[in-house]
């Protein structure tokens, strides 16, 4: 019949960043301590599997010819407590002995499933491990020292040394183990042994029991309870213990509140100066990014104008080859309209010259024409005068003075 608790409850925190062998602390089951070993990444034979084996601890401490008979099963979880794997039960006995001291699975989901989103959350893995002893041997007595010889109260097998502590438990208890499921030998041995360490671990000073140590004390306990030790007296004093426990914690907890605050104190100073080096770093990295942005900036406008500059280039080299095309063809009409003038102002010369001729020819012509009339004139007036003179004389012949 298998337990309906987990012997023992595993949780992984950012799974997907572990790479190396993860292993688990020593707890107890059956009256023997066990240990698990995952493999994120899955072992050397896995293939991209995630691998999980059950050891026993401390196995090489062990006597010699030890021997455990277990059936078990993993079940896997994510942080919801929702189940995502459960590895084969019931599949026969395992055997675990100083050459196989562990057993477990090689490939039990590929790592691939662990990244599948929604499948995991945030990124924790619970892992819960049942186990079911069937046997357990812990080996033979090789050592003729008395204190190793063990001696039988009540059914159990005890060292001599622990004689006087067990026999202690039974005077005040008498019916502790009247109720104990296992039978065989060796696992009520081992259970005894583990009510041993409860006992001396609340004897100790409750100030001197770290949270740890009270907290696998309560899982060992539960579990003697579980096979059927009746611990009722043992679980008030661990009751006792932790409460006085809880009251030393109280009356320290004025001197730890300072110590708090001033640990918070020098937390907010270490801050104040992480955040005044990230503001000096944020402002020179602010300024070296503005240096960037700037030197890009002015990369980029070198850029546009060497294209810019290029193009108005070429713009110019193009018009200035098209401007001197133009003006070598207005020269040319120019020079071929001065050739026309040219020519016509040698012809207006010609005509001016035939001009000036036919003045010439025209004013000479006038002048002999002008000194004949004034010739003929003179002849006329020379005429005139000698009729007149004509006149005079023939009127002073008659008695009569002309007068003029």
């Amino acid at each position: 019949m298998w337990n309906r608790k987990p012997c023992f409850r595993f949780e992984i925190d950012n799974l997907s960043e572990k790479k190396a062998v993860i292993s688990s602390k020593t707890f107890v089951s059956g009256g023997c301590e066990w240990y698990l070993d995952i493999y994120p990444k899955g072992d050397r034979l896995a293939n991209g599997h995630l691998s999980m084996y059950l050891s026993v601890a401390n196995s090489t401490k062990l006597r010699t010819g030890w021997k455990r008979s277990v059936n078990y099963y993993f079940v896997l979880l994510n942080q919801s407590d929702k189940e995502l794997h459960r590895s084969p039960i019931g599949q026969g006995v395992n055997l675990y002995c100083a050459s196989h001291p562990s057993w477990g699975f090689g490939k039990v989901l590929p790592v691939s499933k662990f990244q599948e989103k929604g499948f995991l959350e945030k990124d924790k893995l619970i892992i819960e491990v049942y186990i079911k002893v069937i046997e357990a041997f812990d080996g033979e007595e090789v050592s003729n020292n008395k204190k190793n010889k063990t001696v039988d109260i009540n059914g159990f097998q005890v060292f001599a040394s622990q004689v006087t502590k067990v026999g202690k438990v039974f005077t005040d208890h008498p019916d502790i183990a009247l109720d104990v499921k296992p039978t065989k030998q060796e696992v009520k041995t081992a259970y005894m042994h583990v009510l041993l360490r409860v006992i001396k671990t609340l004897n100790k000073p409750p100030k001197s029991l770290s949270e740890t140590t009270l907290n696998k004390a309560s899982s060992d306990l539960s579990e003697l309870m579980d096979v059927g030790f009746k611990l009722d007296w043992l679980k008030l004093k661990f009751d006792e213990v932790s409460l006085e426990r809880k009251k030393a914690d109280d009356t320290n907890e004025s001197r730890a509140q300072r110590l708090e605050k001033r640990a918070k104190k020098l937390e907010l100073m270490e801050l104040d100066f992480k955040l005044d080096s990230l503001n000096r770093k944020k402002a020179d990295d602010t300024k070296e990014s503005l240096a960037r942005e700037v030197e890009k900036r002015a990369a980029q406008m070198e850029l546009g104008f060497n294209r810019r500059l290029n193009k108005n280039l070429g713009d110019l080299e193009r018009k200035r080859s098209y401007d001197t095309s133009v003006f070598d063809s207005r020269i040319k009409q120019i020079e071929g309209h001065v050739m026309g003038l040219g020519l016509k102002l040698d012809s207006l010369n010609t005509k001016l010259e035939d001009m000036s001729k036919e003045k010439k020819k025209a004013d000479d012509d006038a002048d002999v024409t002008l000194v004949q009339e004034l010739k003929n004139l003179e002849l006329m007036v020379s005429d005139i005068k000698v009729e007149l003179d004509k006149k005079k004389n023939i009127s002073s012949d008659d008695g009569f003075l002309l007068v003029d």
